[in-house]
């Protein structure tokens, strides 16, 4: 079986060519170049990661190839998460650069002569029905798939997790023990296209600013002023500049552009008990067809080891979530990323509107 390894430099993926060779497997090791736009915006700084990505090649005797896809994911990744922002919404661009670069445009390239593509996700695969199924990780803190809920069955069908059924504590022995370069590394925040750039720097960028009122929601009462919409998100707490607080962002209005804010450590106005998705994607199929009633689900709407039960509705292509218990900061444009009752099985997502 051939099998292309896509290798980030971190810990996770540089143990996951580890496994993948004490398995008997000779994998072929890509790095992915991403991050800059047309302008030469900085992205990651990827020279490191590049040296650890060849040595870890190197060590275990694989063929090593860099790829660039700068181009697709500026168009794919970053210009949704512009976009997304620009209309008020709150993006997730690990989603997309999953789908649309990792599973998406390297398969187009270099992946199809490949049987498998391996990665250091924290998730599993399952076979069930002759089919391949997302499955959520042995480590519940680390598990990443809601960060694979937008990927297609036919990408999944081709998909090996290795580091899956290991806690992220017998990785780093792992590492240390072969004595890998990247063991001590730190797992990588945010947003990778960013680099070291601030994300509100990035925004003012290419959205500018635009003056506008942060109001009381409860009173209507002008507490102060913000730059523009696009800085803030719905459960904020940081960065509002108000005083007797705390303060949360707990509503936008994009065609006036006006923040709305609660006080308290505790307010209520942040939470809900419902959230719809239009849209809603299935990864390996539609396990629910043409049904109109109601089902048990667990679910996520952020990246939490936490899963939350519900029931699950249809009418026509909205799917709408009744919670068992309050959600905090509900925002449009988050992924609602749904589970079978056990949390076991990723079904797939939907971006809330």
């Amino acid at each position: 079986m051939e099998i292309a390894a896509l290798v980030s430099g971190g810990v996770d993926s540089s143990v996951m060519v580890h496994l993948l060779k004490e398995a008997g497997w000779e994998p072929v090791v890509f790095y992915i170049r991403i991050g800059a736009d047309e302008e030469g915006f900085v992205g990651c700084p990827s020279e490191e990661d590049v040296e650890i990505t060849d040595f870890v090649a190197r060590r275990y005797g694989c063929r090593f190839e860099v790829v660039s896809l700068h181009r697709e994911y500026w168009e794919k990744v970053a210009g949704y998460a512009i976009d997304a922002v620009r209309r008020g919404l709150t993006p997730n661009p690990d989603i997309m650069c999953n789908r649309y670069i990792k599973f998406g445009c390297f398969e187009e390239r270099w992946g199809k002569d490949f049987d498998r593509i391996a990665t250091g996700h924290y998730a599993r695969r399952e076979e069930l029905g002759g089919k391949a199924w997302l499955a959520t990780a042995r480590d519940a803190l680390k598990d990443q798939t809601d960060f694979l809920a937008q990927i297609t069955g036919l990408q999944m069908s081709k998909l090996l997790f290795p580091v899956g059924d290991l806690l992220k504590s017998e990785v780093r022995d792992i590492a240390l023990r072969e004595k890998l370069p990247s063991a001590g590394r730190k797992d990588s925040q945010g947003i990778c296209f960013l680099g070291k750039i601030n994300y509100n720097d990035f925004i003012e960028r290419y959205l500018g600013r635009l003056d506008g009122p942060v109001r009381e929601l409860e009173t209507g009462r002008e507490l102060g002023r913000h730059h523009g919409y696009w800085f803030h998100t719905i459960g904020q707490r940081k960065g509002l500049g108000l005083s007797g607080g705390p303060w949360f962002v707990v509503k936008k209005d994009v065609e006036r552009n006006i923040i709305y804010v609660s006080n308290g450590y505790d307010p209520e106005a942040q939470y809900g008990r419902t959230f719809s998705m239009q849209g809603f994607h299935f990864i390996t199929e539609d396990v629910w067809g043409e049904f109109d009633g109601e089902r048990d689900v667990t679910f996520k709407i952020r990246h939490t080891p936490d899963f939350t039960s519900g029931r699950i509705r249809r009418c026509g292509d909205v799917y709408t979530v009744e919670s068992s218990a309050r959600l905090q900061g509900i925002a449009p444009g988050q992924f609602g990323v749904i589970y079978d009752s056990d949390s076991r099985l990723c079904i797939g997502s939907g971006a809330i509107i």
